[in-house]
Order: C-alpha cells, then sequence, then structure tokens
C-alpha cells in the first residue's frame, strides 16, 4: 500500500532520552576510587571497606548487672552469700544492749525494783539487739534493732 504524496505521515513518539537527554539503557559512569582510597584521596579504614564495622567508631560495652535482693534481718541466723567474701553462710549472731533492754531497765527501776533486780533486762538476750556478722571473714553484715 502505498501513501499519497502530501500526507504527513505519524511518527512515533519522541523517547525518554530524547526528552530528557538520560540514556536508560546504560549506566551513568561513577569515578571508582583505588582501592583503600576514598573519592577525596584520603585513606580508608580497613574496615569500612571491608563491610566490617569499625571498633573505633563502634564501641561495643558490656556491662553485668547483678540484682540482689534486700536481705531482713531478724533475731535469727539466715542463710546468705557473704558480700565480703562471696561465700555462702550462715551468719554469726552477736547480741548487745540496745534501746528496749534499756527502757526495760529504766521501768524495772521505777516500778520499784531499785535492788538489782533493775538489771534483769541485760541478762535477756531477746530484749537486746541482733548483729548479722559472717563466720568466715567476720564482716558485720547487718543489724536487727528491737527498737
Amino acid at each position: 500500500m502505498s501513501v499519497p504524496s502530501g500526507i504527513p505521515v505519524p511518527s512515533a513518539p519522541p523517547s525518554y532520552e530524547e526528552t530528557t537527554g538520560i540514556n536508560v539503557n546504560y549506566p551513568q559512569p561513577y569515578p571508582t576510587p583505588e582501592h583503600g582510597r576514598k573519592p577525596d584521596g584520603k585513606r580508608m579504614n580497613p574496615s569500612s571497606y571491608m563491610g566490617q564495622p569499625s571498633p573505633a567508631h563502634n564501641p561495643i560495652t558490656v556491662q553485668t548487672v547483678y540484682v540482689q535482693q534486700p536481705v531482713v534481718f531478724c533475731d535469727r541466723p539466715i542463710q546468705m552469700c557473704c558480700p565480703s567474701c562471696n561465700q555462702i553462710i550462715v551468719t554469726r549472731l552477736s547480741y548487745d544492749s540496745g534501746a528496749l533492754t534499756w527502757l526495760s531497765c529504766g521501768g524495772l527501776f521505777l516500778l520499784g525494783c531499785v535492788a538489782g533486780c533493775c538489771l534483769i533486762p541485760f541478762c535477756i538476750d531477746a530484749l537486746k539487739d541482733v548483729d548479722h556478722s559472717c563466720p568466715n571473714c567476720n564482716t558485720l553484715l547487718g543489724s536487727y534493732k528491737r527498737l
């Protein structure tokens, strides 16, 4: 079939390359640096171009935290880990005169026990304060105050 002369023949629409000036079939060239150098010519850290994190830029700090439950001391020996010698121990008790002992002595004195009977509370451990210590290292671990 022939096209009569004088009739315009429609042409293909302009390509993307013709309208934008960008060649889409070939990647754009970019400068490749020498091995171990940045494009500006400075040396790179070997771990950064090897795909490994640099220890100077990404320090990792590991901290171990031990959470210890508070120890409640009473008038009896308890089993615990000594914070000084790190041994599992049963505490050693020692009794010391505290506020309850002195108040008991004063109360007995006021009631008329003046001939030495007011000193009886100093002989009763149930009225004294209790100190807990480690039997291995003799460290004072805590106290139980009666009053």
